[in-house]
């Protein structure tokens, strides 16, 4: 049987994601979703310092010692990575909006 054709060099491997990674990171995005409402990230006010100082905050705890955030149950450093996410995201495009 002749080997297939496909074009990808070069594209975007999705496959290098650390899936169980982000699975905590969309569970802290679903429990953002159910305490406010879904995509209520991208409505707030003044958005890049505030998650920003949020992201600093979610490290800070993580790196003294405290791994898991006390409402949520989750890990500090998936909360981070939601701020991070947001920031990229008010920074590509979605700011302008």
């Amino acid at each position: 049987m002749e080997e297939g054709l496909k074009l990808d060099k070069g594209k975007v491997k999705w496959s290098l994601l650390p899936w169980p990674s982000l699975r905590v990171v969309a569970e802290v995005m679903t429990f953002g979703a159910v305490k406010y409402a879904p995509d209520n990230w991208q409505k707030v006010k003044d958005p890049e310092p505030r998650y920003f100082d949020a992201a600093m905050r979610h490290l800070t705890a993580w790196k003294t010692g405290e791994k898991l955030d006390a409402e949520t149950g989750l890990p500090h450093l998936a909360h981070a990575a939601c701020c991070v996410l947001f920031l990229i995201w008010f920074g590509l495009d979605g700011g302008d909006k």
